[in-house]
């Protein structure tokens, strides 16, 4: 009698061209989709994939959008590789946008003071501490009452979008902006400086690149990286081996907290210029897809990250030329994922038939 088997078959040259399956099968069933909803598949692709990346100011536009990502999932990457399942990248991210608005509005009072600069550092600094404080409740709750990180990140990102919804409608709201619930705008000293002339990319884009490669040896050429994939990897392991399962809940957390905090710090002083009722789109929760598409690797991030702003500015494209509705973003981002995760089990496993 025939029966049908799953036997183990991966390989690390395989797992890597999973993500690069995943986006053709992606691309393939978006044709698809285009086709569904009565347009031309051509063009529907033309507009989601090649138009975005047209010409310098578009890819300037893909880069900033690339920023916010990366730099969630990169402390995505670390909590995951501890097997630490931070799903809240989202509200941290919120958390540090406005404890980085704040400090700039504070120092924002038209007369002179620190420079320009000065106040950037100090907002940046703010926001990875914000986004630090705001995942280390998830760490607390988790250490002390062994609380599902999954659920606690979760909640926490609602309630950081209540409490920034409390702050552009209270204390951070301009009192010369109509009774819109936003602060008003940021002067041009306190923003982020641009790349270069006639587009929005700011010195963020630049501090991302060094924050991926400083993670790379963070990961894979220190002790402490290898401290926290072991424990991910094989607990009892680390445990025998000495190795503190809370030290890294705590680290992974703060770290992924700081990153996404980062973030919201520069979406905050860069392309917003102002703290608004939406610092972000869902960065943090596209960025748990990036972190999977580039493999927990540091640097794989960054061609995650240009996938998904593909698919952020691809979506608004397709709502603008082709009358789509919003929800093609999310669809292009789900099929990627669920995609991903199909790969990955056909490449991890293999269906045989045995007698």
């Amino acid at each position: 009698m025939l029966k049908l088997e799953l036997r183990a078959a991966s390989s690390r040259s395989m797992a890597y061209l999973s993500p690069v399956l995943a986006l053709l099968l992606t691309i393939f069933f978006g044709a698809l989709l285009f086709m569904a909803l009565g347009k031309n598949p051509w063009t529907g692709l033309q507009v989601f994939l090649i138009e975005p990346i047209r010409n310098k100011a578009a890819i300037a536009e893909l880069l900033l959008k690339t920023t916010p990502l990366v730099l969630c999932a990169l402390g995505l990457s670390v909590c995951y590789r501890a097997n630490v399942w931070n799903i809240g990248a989202e509200g941290q991210l919120i958390a540090g946008g406005l404890a980085a608005g704040s400090t700039i509005l504070f120092f924002d009072t038209g007369t002179p003071g620190l420079s320009g600069g000065m106040v950037l550092l100090l907002a940046t600094c703010a926001g990875v501490v914000g986004g630090s404080l705001w995942a280390s409740i998830t760490a607390l709750l988790r250490d002390r009452f062994n609380a599902n990180e999954i659920l606690v990140s979760l909640m926490l990102t609602y309630i950081a979008q209540l409490l920034l919804m409390y702050a552009v409608n209270g204390p951070l709201k301009d009192p010369h902006g109509m009774n819109f619930p936003q602060s008003k705008v940021f002067s041009s000293d306190y923003l982020l400086p641009h790349l270069f002339s006639g587009s929005r990319l700011h010195i963020g884009f630049i501090v991302m690149l060094l924050a991926s490669g400083l993670m790379a040896v963070y990961v894979y050429r220190s002790f402490a990286g290898y401290r926290l994939t072991v424990g991910g990897l094989a607990p009892l392991a680390a445990r025998y081996a000495g190795f503190s399962s809370r030290r890294a809940l705590w680290t992974s957390l703060l770290i992924s907290g700081g990153f996404a905090g980062m973030a919201g710090a520069f979406e905050v002083a860069g392309p917003i210029g102002q703290v608004l009722p939406s610092i972000s789109p869902g960065y943090g929760f596209a960025a748990i897809i990036v972190a999977f598409i580039g493999r927990l690797n540091p640097i794989g991030t960054i061609f995650g990250g240009l996938v998904l702003s593909l698919f952020y500015l691809g979506g608004e494209m397709a709502q603008s030329r082709l009358g789509l509705p919003s929800a093609i973003t999310g669809l292009f981002q789900g099929m990627l994922l669920f995609l991903l995760l199909a790969c990955d089990t056909l490449i991890n496993y293999r269906l045989r038939w045995q007698k």
